[in-house]
């Protein structure tokens, strides 16, 4: 009987489960046409907004002056290699391109570390004065650069530290770090406390946890707020131009001002914006290296 009945069923239950399967998927109303067109169109202009400067900088970086102020749309007679090595032997931006270098990466070291290793006893350990600490992480996020400037001007010079790049690393981790331990307190309040548990069941200690378990599996938030981190501290200019004024130690910002506004219409403008470009493509290339990681997920650092 039992036999039967599965057999009569059996062949209902694949019809249904195959008209299911055929059924067609809803369509989609004239208001979600409209919202998705006009998407798509704000969309484009951003995107022409972007990359048509950027495209009209790296032309006008193979020109000479004359050929950019008699068409500045036009494409150039020849690529014109040598404005880039004008840019970066005549104009020093090779040696301001290093000291960039040394600084930003310099102060993302000492940010990344220190920021991971602060939200991480924030986020998972209680102790007293615990919420009063992230709430003056919080605070610090709120503080203008300017009304910085005064005081770190005397206390690096106190400590012998103004016009020089260890003084510029300090202050730029300084700046980047509330930034960091906000951002990577939320991530590490959404891992799961089980693995850090069954971590200290095997015997790892609370070093051992966070390095080879909790760190890993915060890997996509880490990247992201190194991007961040990067592009801000790249593009800093305000902090360099008050407690950096030694030319031998500037940094590109600077050093890019200080370029442009040497002689006026005297400038070299292919050489300028082939400045321009150097200075941007080390941000598109830290882009690109961490879009990788910011792909992957917890859950995936998890099953690893």
């Amino acid at each position: 009987m039992t036999s039967t009945q599965a057999t009569v069923t059996s062949p209902g239950a694949t019809t249904g489960s195959r008209a299911s399967a055929t059924q067609p998927p809803p369509r989609s109303t004239a208001g979600d046409t409209a919202v998705t067109a006009g998407s798509h169109a704000v969309l484009i202009i951003w995107s022409l907004l972007v990359i048509v400067p950027l495209l009209w900088v790296i032309m006008s970086s193979f020109k000479t002056s004359s050929e950019i102020f008699a068409s500045p749309f036009a494409l150039p007679e020849r690529l014109r290699f040598d404005n880039y090595a004008n840019a970066w032997t005549t104009a020093g931006i090779g040696n301001f391109f290093v000291n960039s270098v040394i600084v930003v990466f310099g102060a993302l070291i000492i940010t990344m570390l220190f920021g991971s290793m602060s939200a991480y006893v924030l986020a998972r350990f209680q102790f007293p004065g615990n919420r009063f600490i992230y709430y003056l992480m919080l605070a610090g996020l709120t503080f203008p650069i300017f009304l910085a400037i005064v005081p770190l001007f005397f206390v690096l010079r106190g400590v012998g530290l103004l016009n020089t790049l260890p003084g510029l690393i300090l202050t730029y981790a300084a700046f980047a770090f509330p930034f960091t331990v906000f951002f990577l307190y939320s991530f590490f309040r959404s891992l799961s406390s089980s693995i850090a548990e069954a971590a200290a069941l095997d015997g790892a200690g609370e070093w051992r946890t966070f390095f080879s378990v909790m760190l890993p599996m915060a890997r996509p938030g880490m990247a992201t707020v190194a991007i961040l981190n990067f592009v801000g501290l790249w593009n800093q200019f305000l902090l360099p131009v008050a407690l950096n004024t030694n030319p031998d130690n500037y940094v590109l910002t600077q050093g890019m001002a200080s370029f442009a506004s040497q002689a006026g219409y005297s400038v070299d403008f292919g050489a300028l914006f082939a400045a321009v470009v150097i200075t941007v493509v080390p941000v598109l290339v830290v882009y690109l290296i961490f879009q990788r990681q910011l792909q992957g997920s917890v859950s995936q650092g998890t099953n690893k």
